[in-house]
């Protein structure tokens, strides 16, 4: 490699800036940006993402990467007065890293480098026995877990065991000068006997190694699942940060914390943080220790606490966006070691961006993509109920808020079984660590005994949108991992259901009900700025009048899925249609259906109501008919004795209709052309219905009606006489047919069947099952050797397949378009809600999405995201042409 491999960061020599985030990773970035508006940060120097692509090609850093080292720890040196490698003037660095995303934990990092046999001795001269010996044990255990990869285990439990020898509590801080220099020569020890090496003693090597380790953990387990739980690709990289060290553990006026310039918890104008006085920056992050909230600083640092509100202050005008500030004190002087934009919770998210338009910081565009549309999922994650009488068991700290319920584990790979068994999960630990990340992201909610609101859990479960409790001291896990317990009584056992409201820090014990949360101010301006600049449709699939509810609430413009067989399956209505389905004669068929007919209008007028005119596409019935019939010898019984018929009529009948493949068998459509009576009857609920809501001057409803599972012109010019005969019945009522394209000879017919409807909509749930020839229920035993294996992207059923699906989408469009018919389009499966959709939506012109009502909110701010991202490039493309 020929390129630049240090970039400097310091007073007087500042190579980088937020400009080159791609390159110096946001760590980098952010330290040199710091450094340019005058931020007190400790001097370093940043190696590029572009190394980390050469060390996991080559399996070594680059050739001439050394010698740039020698050099850069030089002008370190003379900018401190410090030297690297001197015991008089020791200058000792931290080697951190830093993507491009952030990923909190997931790498590694090595404090304290630098220090020999001989450089602990300057460290005693410059500061103290006790500091000296604490910082190279420090390193010794980081050096050996993460550059020898030993087990961190070996030096946690010589550790405990030195405090249990002194009478402190395991992990407790050691003064005892004696105790912590046994340490260094024990841990020294466990690196020879574990490791089959000696420490090092040349601090270059030290130095080189531990880069080395930290590049090499961008590939480590957690940090792949990280990037798995968040979409990261592994291409981007990390790049590396050397930094001088400041030290918060050199006395009672010194001090290290993590400070969030607004609170991420609420979004409220206001720092929110820790501290520790005394302690080094891993002890606040790690939840090993419990640290003091920052308004104490104000108290017992007041010109110190002063100056941080200053530099987040100034920081948040710079970045115009909150800041996750880490920081340490070093005998009275503040450094700023690290500031990127901080995680936090959905509300938070909303709170601050609209604040922030408010305040002139961003304008509205930027507020709509600055929210990502995972977490404002989390906005609407279910609160206790307020009626519930489950008894509070314990408190802890709220650090992330929501509330859940689950059966307790203790270990993530506990946690990642029962997810896959279906349970909802808390994930309970002394604290979490980043080899958890698995674990958390399959549980449900997680619960702490140590930690703070800045640490590991809190700041992770902030950002997947889950509910946390940290910092629950009165609980106690047992030795055996089996059980919690406190000292009144209480015992909890693995699988044993809990719920945790992190909104309250509250634990309680079994399940309890949750309710929809109520929506804040700032989630309804949000919105109304989405809707002001989104240009594609989003509607709703909802078969109630309950979903419909739920999706007015969430601002549908209107139900684009209406599964009318959801209805026949409500208390007393499944046995009708059982009557009409084993009748024996059409006459019998007819009295079932003059029955449910009745149900049907008084379904539909109640939904025409509640959405008060706006377009309610209602699907005819699409199942095979078998699903509504049972199997079991007592609900036959049942059946026949109701009926009047012989048990034996009913079993045939139940047999004569079971199929091979009901999937692709005789559902949908086909139903109509067997059966046309059936799709009659729902046609003529429909405009009854319309007609009833018109005479009563409530709503003036122009019904859409929509033919599933078409593959062929004739079907379509079937049903769609037979719904004009019943509207000519009905005063020639208004209305609209249309197709749902969901089979590939559909897709590749659409000429000409859009000379006879009036909308395309895409199901592109069965449109994934009938292209790649794979059943929705039974593709998780097989999906993940796919995905694994790179054939498939991803699961096709959560993220279109754009290859395959896509293509056939789009050719549709195309015919569409070249038959001249005017067609609306939109598309009802469950990929409405998701990015890469919406992008093929906006792409090919299709006018609306359909999505679960509780998916509306995050289509439409995805479909916003769409809107600025076309007019971005529209621009760009303006501009280009202008120049050109």
């Amino acid at each position: 490699m020929s390129e630049l491999l240090i970039y400097h960061f310091s007073k007087s020599k500042c190579d980088g800036g937020s400009h080159l985030a791609n390159l110096l990773g946001n760590k980098g970035a952010g330290l040199a940006e710091m450094c340019r508006i005058g931020i007190n940060v400790p001097p370093g120097f940043t190696i590029p993402t572009s190394v980390c692509g050469h060390y996991h090609k080559h399996g070594k850093l680059p050739e001439g990467l050394f010698q740039q080292l020698q050099k850069a720890l030089q002008h370190l040196g003379n900018e401190i007065s410090l030297e690297f490698g001197n015991p008089d003037r020791p200058l000792l660095v931290s080697v951190r890293s830093g993507s491009v995303r952030s990923m909190p934990g997931m790498m590694d990092t090595i404090l304290n480098v630098g220090i020999n046999d001989e450089i602990v001795e300057g460290l005693k001269r410059a500061y103290s026995e006790r500091f000296a010996y604490d910082s190279y044990r420090r390193l010794i255990q980081m050096y050996a877990t993460t550059v020898m990869q030993l087990d961190n285990h070996l030096f946690e439990e010589g550790y405990d065991r030195k405090c249990r020898e002194l009478s402190l509590l395991p992990g407790g801080p050691i003064a005892d000068v004696s105790a912590l220099s046994e340490l260094v020569t024990e841990f020294k020890h466990l690196v020879l006997k574990h490791g089959g090496a000696e420490f090092p003693q040349n601090v270059h090597e030290q130095l080189y190694n531990a880069i080395g380790a930290v590049f090499r953990s961008w590939m480590n387990s957690r940090a792949v699942a990280y990037r798995k739980v968040y979409g990261i690709s592994s291409e981007i990289g990390t790049a590396v940060n050397v930094q001088s060290m400041v030290f918060g553990n050199v006395s009672q006026n010194s001090a290290t914390g993590v400070v969030f310039t607004r609170n991420p918890s609420t979004g409220a104008k206001e720092i929110f943080g820790e501290f520790l006085i005394n302690a080094q920056g891993e002890d606040v992050v790690s939840g090993n220790k419990d640290p003091a909230p920052i308004s104490l600083m104000e108290r017992v640092m007041p010109r110190v606490y002063g100056e941080l509100v200053e530099v987040c202050h100034k920081l948040e005008q710079s970045y115009k966006d909150m800041q996750d500030v880490e920081f340490t004190v070093q005998d009275g002087k503040l450094w700023i070691l690290q500031t990127r934009a901080g995680k936090r919770s959905a509300q938070a998210a909303v709170h601050l961006a609209v604040a922030m338009v408010k305040e002139g910081l961003i304008s509205r565009e930027e507020a709509i993509n600055r929210i990502d549309h995972t977490t404002l999922s989390g906005l609407l994650h279910p609160v206790l109920d307020g009626g519930s009488d489950n008894a509070v068991v314990c408190r802890g700290l709220p650090a992330s808020p929501g509330a859940a319920s689950g059966c307790v584990a203790f270990t993530s790979s506990d946690a990642e079984s029962l997810k896959k068994q279906g349970k909802n999960v808390i994930l309970v630990r002394q604290e979490t660590s980043p080899e958890d990340i698995g674990g958390m992201s399959s549980s449900a909610g997680i619960l702490t005994l140590r930690g703070g609101m800045t640490s590991h859990a809190a700041v992770v479960a902030r950002g997947m949108g889950k509910p946390c409790i940290c910092g629950t001291s009165g609980l106690f896990i047992d030795k055996s991992g089996e059980f919690f317990y406190n000292g009144e009584g209480l015992k909890v056992a693995q699988g044993e259901n809990i719920t945790i409201n992190g909104s309250t820090g509250e634990v309680m014990l079994g399940t309890v009900k949750t309710v929809t949360p109520q929506l804040p101010e700032s989630f309804s301006e949000l919105m109304s700025w989405v809707d002001e600049v989104r240009t594609i449709g989003v509607m709703a699939n909802a078969d109630t009048p309950e979903d419909m509810k739920t999706a007015k609430q969430f601002g549908a413009d209107g139900v684009g899925l209406c599964r009318t067989e959801h209805m026949f399956f409500s208390d007393g209505r499944i046995a009708t249609v059982q009557e009409m389905i084993v009748a024996g004669d059409k006459q019998e068929r007819d009295n079932a259906l003059a029955k449910i007919e009745i149900m049907q209008k008084n379904d539909f007028k109640e939904m025409f109501a509640c959405m008060q005119g706006k377009q309610i596409t209602i699907r005819l019935l699409d199942p095979p008919l078998h699903e509504f019939l049972p199997t079991s010898r007592e609900v036959l019984e049942d059946i026949a004795k109701r009926i009047g018929k012989p048990l034996e009529h009913v079993r045939n009948r139940v047999s004569a209709l079971s199929e091979k493949n009901p999937m692709l068998g005789h559902r949908g459509c086909r139903l109509a052309i067997s059966y046309p009576e059936i799709y009659e009857m729902q046609v003529r609920a429909i405009f009854q219905a319309v007609g009833e809501l018109r005479e009563e001057g409530i709503a003036e409803v122009v019904p859409e009606i929509m033919v599933p599972f078409v593959m062929d012109e004739g079907e379509i010019t079937r049903v769609g006489d037979l719904v004009r005969r019943v509207a000519e019945q009905f005063n020639n009522a208004p209305y609209s047919i249309g197709v749902m394209i969901e089979l590939p000879r559909a897709a590749l017919l659409a000429d000409r069947l859009a000379k006879h409807v009036q909308f395309f909509s895409f199901g592109t749930n069965d449109l994934t099952q009938t292209t790649l020839g794979m059943s929705r229920d039974d593709s998780s035993k097989f999906v993940e050797h796919y995905t694994s294996a790179g054939i498939l992207r991803s699961d096709p059923f959560e993220l279109l397949d754009e290859q395959g699906v896509g293509k056939l989408i789009e050719i549709t469009m195309k015919l569409a378009r070249e038959s001249g018919a005017k067609i609306k389009t939109g598309m009802c499966g469950e990929h409405g809600g998701t990015l890469e959709a919406m992008q093929l939506c906006a792409k090919l012109g299709i006018d609306y999405v359909s999505c679960s009502p509780y998916k509306v909110p995050v289509a439409k701010l995805l479909a916003a995201k769409c809107a600025i991202a076309c007019k971005q490039l529209t621009l760009s493309n303006g501009a280009v042409t202008q120049s050109s």
